[in-house]
């Protein structure tokens, strides 16, 4: 949720429009998702075969993302800190939980991909 409104304020700034445009929320969403997993394969490629859970450590990489990409950008972005959003607590948490299902799922694609 969090980073649906960093993306909603980034489309407002590219086309200059403040009326929700969820096109450009999904189209950011999924393309950082993308490259995310792409820069994960990446990093793995560097590691020496000791890898000791490909779980652990995707579950690991989804949540450093959170931590480097929300806190830094989302206050600057759209003017509410993380923790302290009209919603309450809720949509830090939904979006902390939301990295560490993706960590698993990259984790999970992964052992997939590899057998």
């Amino acid at each position: 949720m969090l980073e649906w409104h960093e993306n909603q304020a980034i489309t407002e700034r590219i086309i200059g429009s403040s009326k929700t445009n969820f096109f450009g929320i999904f189209f950011l969403h999924f393309l950082n998702g993308g490259l995310a997993g792409i820069a994960f394969c990446l990093l793995l490629s560097l590691l020496p075969t000791f890898t000791p859970s490909l779980f652990l450590l995707s579950t690991t990489y989804g949540i450093i993302l959170w931590i480097l990409t929300l806190a830094p950008i989302h206050k600057p972005l759209t003017g509410l800190h993380p923790w302290n959003h009209p919603l309450g607590k809720m949509p830090a948490i939904a979006s902390l939980s939301g990295h560490v299902v993706f960590g698993v799922t990259v984790g999970a694609a992964l052992v997939i991909i590899n057998g």
